[in-house]
């Protein structure tokens, strides 16, 4: 049987569709901005961004744009109605407080038992700092990773052990994917959710990695 990938739209959406009323997210640089666009109409949802923004609304119509109202990616956004500006450290005491509730991050790997290694491939080149994502892993309640499954050679970003740089330690909760959404354990993956068509056999065979099924 075969089976159909999420699209970057329906992936969006099935995070959107965990964070629940009243939650305080971030939304990280990359694949997790697109978050904010599928939040429910009917669902009271707080979303910060790190550059100091509370409030924040889904991306602008085009030719409604603001460049002056970014977030941290610096892509145009929206502010809804009781939304606020603050400084930078502001934005950074909230972070590192223990005042979010949930982070969305994107990741180049991401260890079964929940290690994540998000900013550098070691690369000549690679990004020069960490920057806010480490103060993000460990200091929100959450931290979910929203990122293909694979690498663009087939090769599984969940993996036993990271060997990339190490943004933070057992800090990864869930894991969203084009192909699953997966919980990390300290006991390593359990299966949430997998697309249609994907045999739980050859989910494993794609990762190197049992996945425990929900009881």
């Amino acid at each position: 049987m075969t089976y159909q990938k999420r699209s970057r739209d329906q992936l969006a959406a099935r995070v959107a569709q965990d964070i629940p009323e009243g939650a305080t997210v971030n939304l990280g640089i990359g694949m997790p901005t697109s978050v904010a666009n599928h939040i429910p109409a009917d669902r009271e949802v707080l979303l910060q961004s790190e550059n100091g923004i509370l409030g924040m609304g889904p991306a602008p119509a085009h030719g409604d744009e603001d460049f002056d109202l970014i977030n941290a990616g610096k892509q145009p956004v929206t502010l809804l109605k009781g939304g606020s500006y603050f400084h930078h450290a502001d934005s950074f005491a909230m972070m590192r407080g223990g005042h979010l509730d949930i982070c969305v991050l994107g990741a180049f790997q991401v260890s079964a038992t929940g290690d994540l290694a998000n900013w550098s491939t070691g690369e000549a080149g690679a990004i020069p700092a960490v920057g806010g994502a480490m103060d993000l892993a460990i200091g929100a309640k959450q931290t979910w990773v929203m990122m293909d499954l694979l690498t663009k050679k087939g090769e599984s970003k969940v993996v036993r052990s990271c060997t990339y740089p190490l943004t933070g330690i057992g800090c990864v909760k869930r894991i969203y994917s084009e192909l699953a959404t997966l919980a990390c354990t300290p006991q390593g993956l359990r299966l949430i959710d997998k697309v249609d068509g994907l045999e739980h056999a050859e989910l494993e065979k794609l990762l190197g990695l049992p996945v425990a099924l929900n009881n």
